[in-house]
Formats: C-alpha cells, sequence, structure tokens
C-alpha cells in the first residue's frame, strides 16, 4: 500500500498551499451535516418565531451561505472558490430534541468545495447557538462531517 502523504507540506516540510494548476475545472459537490441538540421549548420558540434576537432559522441560513463564501479567509490553506450554488437545510426529528443541519455546495473549479460545506453547517449551527443561549443553556453542537463529495 502507497504512503499517504499531506498535500500541504512541501519538500522541506514547510506548509505550502496545494498547486492546482494542473488539474481539470470540474462541477464539484459537496453535502455536510451536523446537529444541534436543544430542549424541545426551545425548538418551539424557534419554530414559533418568538425568540428575541429574531428569525433564527432565516438568520442561521443567511450565516451559513455567507460561511460558506469566506471560507478562504477563515482556513489558512484553502483555495478561494467561485461558489456557484449554497443551501443550507434545517430537518426536525420527531424527537423534538434537535435540529439537523444539512449544507450544499457547488462549484466549477480545480479543487473541491467541501471545506465550505463543512463551514457553512458549522456557523448556521454557532448562529442557532449564539441566537438561543439566553433560553437554553443545554444546548450541543455535534456531528459535523462530510456526507458526501462529488465531481462530475
Amino acid at each position: 500500500m502507497q504512503e499517504k502523504r499531506l498535500t500541504h507540506l512541501d519538500a522541506h516540510s514547510e506548509v505550502a498551499m496545494v498547486d492546482v494548476s494542473a488539474k481539470p475545472i470540474q462541477l464539484r459537490e459537496a453535502i455536510a451535516s451536523g446537529v444541534i441538540f436543544l430542549q424541545s421549548a426551545t425548538l418551539d420558540l424557534i419554530q414559533g418565531d418568538a425568540i428575541a434576537k429574531g428569525n433564527v432559522l432565516a438568520t442561521a441560513r443567511l450565516a451559513g451561505i455567507m460561511a460558506a463564501k469566506k471560507t478562504s479567509d477563515l482556513i489558512p490553506l484553502c483555495h478561494p472558490l467561485l461558489i456557484t450554488h449554497c443551501e443550507v437545510q434545517f430537518d426536525f426529528p420527531s424527537t423534538r430534541d434537535r435540529i439537523v443541519l444539512r449544507a450544499k455546495t457547488v462549484v466549477q473549479a480545480q479543487t473541491g468545495i467541501e471545506m465550505e460545506a463543512l463551514a457553512a453547517v458549522s456557523i448556521a449551527a454557532l448562529t442557532i447557538y449564539d441566537m438561543c443561549k439566553s433560553v437554553d443553556k443545554t444546548m450541543r453542537i455535534s456531528e459535523v462531517h462530510l456526507v458526501s463529495k462529488t465531481k462530475y
């Protein structure tokens, strides 16, 4: 088996941005997911648009999209990408103790878009946390992960 190496280290083990110049431009898509656990009463307030700071889901969706667009400003070796699509969705399981967040990002580029999807989910979850922390001290963000990445 061939030994895997970190692509962001140069021949002298110094940090360096990966050169993707020779790679073809391809349509790429990534989907990330995460969960924020909270009290059912908090979920009721969110769904009833009764949180003092405003519409939690609309704000979290916008924050997630903005995070995807700013990912290369936040992660030092991440290539800046011209994102062609980003969506952030929320699901409410019947357990009423969590919100499942899902972000999909799309780009035509020489490198992947998974960091942008992960950033979108993470910042959307943090926004929910920030907007609801005054009413729920038990919230917990968990299970942020890449669901899929695809090249077409």
